[in-house]
């Protein structure tokens, strides 16, 4: 699956912070979704990534983290229910430092140097960076799209429309067009990001409208599937076990293609957003070396 030269250098994941959230949310639960949010007494802390992609033409994003405000400032919810509901589900340890801008600068990175930023999808904790990309062209899909513009109340699916929406920043709508590429079967349409066949979107719906995963190809590296929260690990995906959020059916559907492509490329790496093990599975090998940037 491999390109035979590639115009990728390295792909690396930094953490805006990290939250925590109940068993139940991440594995699935046959429990009401209000019982087990009330009632749930168990945390599991989870990474709040995003992956930073070094291309010859700029750095591309996938995903651009959470705002601190969204843990610190009570405004940043107008809505009550949604704040409190909130409260309930997620814990965050957060602070000020761990903005987008400042975690790509301890990183060796600069925010202006982001070309492109492609969003999985709109939940608060992966578009809390809009703002500090001033150069950086957003990528989303269609569906995502029109939730946000048409939706009267989207902040209650946790979709923050002014911190989307933020003043200058440039929108460009994914088109998925029809490919016949056997790397990506069974899929059969997808977005060429860069024009070059490294960074190929595919629709992998189920957790929100628009939900997306990234596949990443480079020379004599194994190809890389970003997922985003279509999950939170390979193995859950592989056994099939659905978080208890999202369409069931859609999920498991998106959950077969991405199985069928990893029964056709078994070195195909699958990394979630959340995933606490996505630092060492970035490995790219340069000569002898195995270097893992964090």
């Amino acid at each position: 699956m491999e390109l035979s030269s590639s115009s990728i250098r390295n792909v690396a994941v930094i953490a805006t912070g990290s939250g925590s959230l109940h068993p139940e949310h991440m594995y699935g639960t046959r429990k009401p979704t209000l019982w087990w949010v009330a009632t749930s007494k168990e945390w599991v802390t989870v990474p709040l990534n995003v992956f930073v992609i070094e291309h010859d033409e700029g750095l591309v994003l996938f995903d651009t983290g959470i705002d601190p405000a969204a843990a610190t400032d009570p405004d940043y919810w107008p809505d009550r229910i949604t704040r409190s509901f909130l409260d309930h589900v997620f814990r965050f340890d957060i602070n000020p430092g761990d903005s987008l801008a400042n975690k790509l600068d301890e990183a060796g990175y600069r925010a202006t140097d982001v070309k492109v930023a492609v969003l999985s999808h709109l939940h608060f904790d992966h578009v809390g960076g809009i703002s500090e990309l001033p150069n950086a062209q957003f990528l989303i899909a269609p569906e995502a799209w029109e939730h946000l513009v048409s939706s009267p109340h989207p902040e209650r699916d946790y979709v923050p429309r002014p911190q989307i929406l933020v003043p200058g920043a440039t929108w460009r709508l994914m088109e998925f067009t029809p490919t016949d590429d056997p790397d990506l079967s069974p899929f059969t349409e997808a977005f060429d990001v860069m024009g070059d066949r490294s960074l190929m979107v595919v629709p992998t719906p189920g957790h929100m409208p628009g939900s997306v995963s990234m596949l990443i190809r480079r020379a004599n590296t194994p190809p890389v599937l970003l997922i985003g929260d279509l999950t939170y690990s390979e193995e859950l995906l592989l056994q099939n076990q659905v978080a208890a959020t999202g369409d069931k059916a859609l999920l498991l559907e998106s959950f077969a293609k991405v199985q069928a492509m990893k029964a056709q490329h078994p070195d195909l790496v699958i990394i979630a957003s959340h995933d606490t093990t996505a630092a060492n599975r970035l490995a790219t090998k340069e000569g002898d070396q195995t270097k893992v940037r964090t």
